[in-house]
């Protein structure tokens, strides 16, 4: 017996909805479905069998933008251009990541107060929460290529140390639609 959802007000069939699972990791993230016939999780594969995305943003020339593995490879030759990491921010001031800003090779911005730190990126300033949604931007059309068809809902992991401005800030990134000067709209 299947089952076929009607919409009582049109009277019109409706599709079952994919809603995907997000590992928006530090290092690294992934995407999952339950997969509609045989009812359990399974990681989404690329043609090359590679589930893992590299938690990774490159900014190139004329704001080209690149994620994961195309990213990945500037981690060396263009340093103060690639963000890594930046799950470690969400959330927080300058005065909460000052003792180990040495470990950015990019510009985490102290603007002097308690505001909510910025990454300066080729003369732009970038929130983690901005940076976060290109990531799952790119989770979502890797999901949307490989399953043939829209994906608009998500669930996202956190991890259990997450304060509640980390939670909101993922919260945030998922919402968050970027523009390419700024913040989000």
């Amino acid at each position: 017996m299947a089952k076929i959802g009607i919409n009582l007000v049109t009277g019109s069939l409706q599709k079952e909805e994919i809603i995907v699972g997000i590992d928006l990791g530090t290092t690294n993230s992934l995407i999952a479905i339950i997969h509609p016939e045989t009812k359990l999780p399974t990681v989404l594969k690329e043609f090359d069998n590679s589930t893992l995305v590299p938690s990774i943003i490159h900014f190139g020339p004329n704001e080209q933008l690149s994620v994961g593995n195309e990213a990945k490879q500037f981690l060396i030759t263009e340093p103060y251009n690639t963000i890594f990491s930046v799950k470690r921010l969400m959330g927080k001031s300058y005065r909460d990541v000052e003792q180990n800003s040495g470990f950015f090779t990019y510009k985490v911005i102290d603007d002097g107060s308690d505001n909510l730190v910025k990454i300066e990126v080729n003369g732009k300033f970038y929130t983690p929460i901005e940076l976060s949604s290109f990531i799952l931007k790119a989770l979502k059309q890797r999901a949307e290529h490989i399953l043939k068809t829209p994906v608009n809902k998500a669930v996202i992991t956190v991890p259990a140390y997450f304060n509640d401005a980390q939670r909101q800030a993922t919260r945030d990134a998922k919402a968050c639609r970027p523009r390419r000067t700024s913040y989000c709209e």
